[in-house]
């Protein structure tokens, strides 16, 4: 299959690539040099003489809080863009995989917390989140062969390389280096996921023809605060964790309370459950020292 890879550098795109190609697709990686999926000439000049028969889009204006003052930029990153790529794909009959997230769901109260499932009411509390949405409408509004993916919380070595965004893991492993005690939010709870494990259940998933919207997340779930605990154990590093509220810690924009993703539409399709997240963390920390001992070798 050829593939045309949008966001390629990124933390989910420097995972994904390698695990496309090792599946025998021919993968045209993109990064932001290459392309610009908020201008329509700019996405037909490039995509159109490649013909893929896929394009993955993992590219997304993900600055949370910046976004409650740049909506601007966010709505044409994570809203324009996507409904461009969906528009070129529908008139070329091409598949469209694009990447979404939790926070499509907001800060709303919900009496017995369930993992949500992808027909649930989707009502964001923060620009980005919004921005998000509007992106998977367009999506599946201007393309009927697509994947919308929801997931939450990547981290994944291209962090470390410096081609990514920074991630959660890489953050408290910096500040627990220089500090002996951290506050952290404990009224959240999500499943943050690692890229490796998310990247091989998207290679399972545009394998099939199983069209249309779904959620993948690692295992389990968890709060920022016992997120860090655990990081922190498996990295042996001897750091306190004080629980704070969300309010405590005040951010910008409004983060969900609870949003933990029900994935067993994906389960059902691509039959291999994401790894839990204990064991994804202890993965991923064990490919960052790889990772550092290669380049400091």
């Amino acid at each position: 299959m050829r593939i045309a890879l949008i966001g390629a550098t990124g933390q989910l795109g420097g995972d994904l690539l390698p695990r496309l190609q090792a599946a025998g697709h021919d993968v045209r990686p993109l990064g932001h040099a290459d392309i610009e999926i908020t201008n329509a000439e700019s996405s037909a000049a490039v995509l159109e003489p490649l013909q893929p028969d896929l394009v993955i889009n993992t590219a997304a204006y993900n600055l949370v809080d910046k976004a409650e003052d740049d909506r601007d930029a966010a709505m044409a990153v994570n809203g324009l863009g996507p409904q461009l790529l969906a528009r070129l794909a529908g008139k070329n009959g091409w598949r469209l995989m694009h990447i979404s997230t939790d926070y499509v769901f907001g800060d709303v109260a919900r009496p017995t917390p369930t993992p949500f499932i992808e027909l649930d009411l989707a009502v964001p509390s923060s620009r980005y989140g919004l921005s998000k949405l509007t992106g998977e409408k367009f999506v599946q509004a201007n393309c009927s062969r697509h994947f919308v993916v929801r997931t939450c919380g990547l981290y994944g070595i291209a962090a470390l390389r410096g081609t990514g965004k920074g991630n959660f893991v890489e953050t408290m492993l910096r500040l627990g280096r220089d500090r002996k005690q951290l506050r952290v939010v404990d009224d959240q709870i999500c499943t943050p996921t690692s890229t490796a494990d998310l990247s091989d259940a998207l290679v399972m998933l545009v394998a099939t023809d199983a069209f249309g919207l779904y959620h993948a997340t690692n295992s389990g779930c968890m709060t920022w605060c016992e997120f860090a605990r655990e990081i922190f154990r498996q990295a042996k590093l001897d750091v306190e964790v004080i629980p704070i509220t969300t309010a405590e810690f005040g951010a910008k924009a409004k983060r969900p309370n609870y949003s933990v993703l029900d994935c067993r539409k994906l389960m059902s399709v691509i039959e291999t459950p994401l790894p839990d997240w204990h064991e994804a963390i202890a993965r991923y920390l064990v490919s960052r020292q790889n990772a550092v001992g290669q380049r400091n070798a």
